[in-house]
């Protein structure tokens, strides 16, 4: 198994920045892709951005040029760094990883509000 823990979500105004954190425990060397998923309310879960072992990335569109993924392989920690936030960014993030044998786990995701 897995565990996921998030931080610093919150309250940011647009064009403001957060900085997301994920630090994982448990079974990671079976671990291949790790990143970011938002739910907004009333809307499916998506993916935001994700980066595999090998370090390729992949962001959403609506997100290119302003967040960056980034992690830290010794403290098993992943980043999201989101800048230029706008109201439409607001939603729950998740944080999330994937096996090699096709297995995703979660963490309980941190809500981030983009108001002014």
């Amino acid at each position: 198994q897995v565990q996921l823990v998030e931080s610093g979500g919150g309250l940011a105004q647009p064009g403001g920045s957060l900085r997301l954190s994920c630090v994982a425990s448990g079974r990671l060397f079976s671990i291949y892709s790790m990143g970011w998923y938002r739910q907004a309310p009333g809307k499916e879960r998506e993916l935001v951005a994700r980066v595999d072992l090998g370090g390729t990335t992949t962001y959403q569109d609506s997100v290119k040029d302003r967040f960056t993924i980034s992690r830290d392989v010794a403290k098993d920690t992943v980043f999201l760094q989101m800048d230029n936030l706008r109201p439409e960014d607001t939603a729950v993030y998740h944080c999330w990883h994937r096996s090699y044998e096709s297995k995703e786990y979660w963490g309980q995701g941190t809500q981030v509000t983009i108001s002014a």
